[in-house]
């Protein structure tokens, strides 16, 4: 059962974002189309055509692997559609299982009819308060993108689990979403449990541009089997995110990798400094009152009386005025209950 579930899993899961669409080319189109509506141009579509081409090398391994199939999911909008009908030239009916509308891969909503000035202002705000929480006025934020795209990942697993697709396990299996170019961020940042500074920190998709998380030997998917460091780099991964990627391309499916930084050390490590510090101090502090309680105040009588021996074979001009042996035994016993009531104040307060 397990080795057949493992077969069944997709060998890619490949991101596209949709060609360059008249709202990329001319931002006041917002204004007078709704966002849903707004068409490819023609540029946009020559490049969903070619991305389309890229794709169908990459699936069937430049044409040296013919047991494989596709299954698309698309975003609802036009852009997105005439971007897949673009892309499905590229591949023959028999190799296509199906292809299905997903409204919760859709753009960001960024309200209804789009000021472009209002945007514009809007945009700048966004930068200030950061991409990821920001929410558009009457619209969504990354984060309201990021919660959808969670629950149609929860789908997907479950069409794979329950081989809604209909594919062979024979069938190197490859699932395409065609979408956008933040909806294919947070896809990423879900699946590889990146954090919301990391997000902040990620490119955009490029028009017909896509990513290729293949599923390595040990069965877990890896941006780093197909894309290499530098093109990695370049979309916004930091060296460790990088790593990662890498470790993944070899890793059994579920392994953890200890060396991944933003799993534990990012929360932690400050707080071992910390502790390990207040330790020391405690340490310090302790053996202090230790050496403290091991004094006793005859000693310190012994010292001054061989004090007093001493000065008495000094001439009489350098003998200094000594108190009685009550008032010295008092003020030894003074002067310990002080420091020992200090070292204890001061134990109490930190």
């Amino acid at each position: 059962m397990t080795n057949h579930k493992e077969k069944c899993m997709p060998k890619r899961i490949i991101l596209v974002r949709h060609g360059e669409s008249q709202g990329n080319l001319d931002g006041t189109a917002y204004s007078i189309t709704p966002d849903n509506k707004i068409p490819l141009t023609q540029l946009g579509i020559q490049q969903s055509k070619i991305a389309g081409q890229k794709i169908r090398r990459v699936i069937s391994d430049d044409d040296t692997c013919f047991n494989w199939k596709v299954y698309f999911y698309v975003s609802p909008y036009e852009r997105t559609r005439a971007t897949l009908r673009e892309i499905g030239r590229s591949f023959c009916r028999e190799s296509v299982i199906g292809a299905r509308e997903e409204v919760r891969v859709r753009e960001q909503d960024f309200g209804n009819f789009q000021e472009s000035e209002r945007m514009k202002t809007i945009k700048e705000t966004r930068e200030r308060y950061g991409r990821f929480f920001y929410r558009f006025p009457e619209g969504e934020s990354a984060a309201d993108v990021f919660d959808r795209v969670s629950s149609f990942l929860e789908s997907l697993w479950r069409d794979i689990d329950m081989n809604r697709l209909h594919h062979k396990p024979s069938d190197d299996l490859n699932l395409v979403i065609v979408s956008h170019g933040l909806a294919s961020r947070v896809f990423l940042m879900k699946w590889f449990k990146w954090t919301v500074e990391q997000f902040e920190d990620l490119n955009n998709l490029e028009n017909a541009e896509f990513r290729v998380m293949q599923l390595g030997h040990g069965g877990d998917y890896s941006l780093a089997i197909h894309h290499s460091a530098e093109q990695m780099l370049q979309w916004g991964l930091s060296s460790d995110m990088i790593a990662d990627q890498q470790f993944r391309s070899q890793a059994c499916r579920g392994c953890w990798n200890e060396k991944c930084s933003w799993y534990f050390d990012s929360f932690f490590d400050k707080l071992v400094e910390a502790t390990a510090r207040d330790l020391s101090d405690r340490k310090n502090e302790e053996e202090r009152l230790v050496e403290m309680l091991e004094f006793s105040p005859e000693e310190e009588d012994h010292e001054n009386r061989e004090d007093e021996e001493h000065l008495e074979n000094k001439p009489d001009e350098a003998i200094p005025q000594t108190p009685n042996e009550d008032s010295v035994q008092n003020n030894i016993w003074n002067r310990f209950k002080l420091r020992l009531s200090a070292s204890f104040t001061k134990k109490e307060t930190s």
